[in-house]
């Protein structure tokens, strides 16, 4: 799990970032140093629940295996799996993810509704890593 990055379960589960107190932008991944827009004489940054859900902005497939020092088992066989720019409904930025699975880039159209669920990057006998999918509205897992 990236920390601070997401919070909750279920319908709580939602994408954190940070908002600065002079311009209001938004970022994520949260920023905790400095206002990132370069027109603002920066203010304080403050953590923010992001959006559930959003726009399909673009994707695409993932389609081969990436080189080190992305970790997977070179044993297993690579899955596809879809990647989807999302614009967020109220902050209006756009933030990427894959799409869970069993969604295909076939089952996407620029301007569908998504929303952000938690999802599985990797797990192992130990470990479990989290992270978030995006998912279209009115699917069920």
């Amino acid at each position: 799990m990236v920390t601070d990055w997401f919070t909750g379960d279920g319908d709580d589960f939602r994408l954190l970032g940070t908002r600065c107190s002079a311009c209001a932008s938004v970022f994520f991944p949260r920023e905790d140093g400095h206002c990132r827009n370069p027109a603002c004489g920066g203010g304080e940054l403050a953590e923010v629940p992001l959006s559930r859900h959003g726009r399909v902005w673009s994707y695409t497939d993932s389609r081969y295996r990436p080189p080190s020092p992305y970790v997977n088992d070179p044993e297993l066989p690579w899955e596809p799996y879809a990647l989807i720019a999302v614009e967020l409904e109220s902050e209006r930025i756009v933030v990427l993810g894959q799409a869970v699975p069993g969604i295909t880039v076939s089952d996407l159209t620029v301007g569908m509704e998504v929303e952000v669920v938690p999802g599985v990057l990797g797990e192992d006998a130990e470990t479990t890593w989290t992270t978030w999918h995006w998912r279209p509205t009115g699917v069920a897992e």
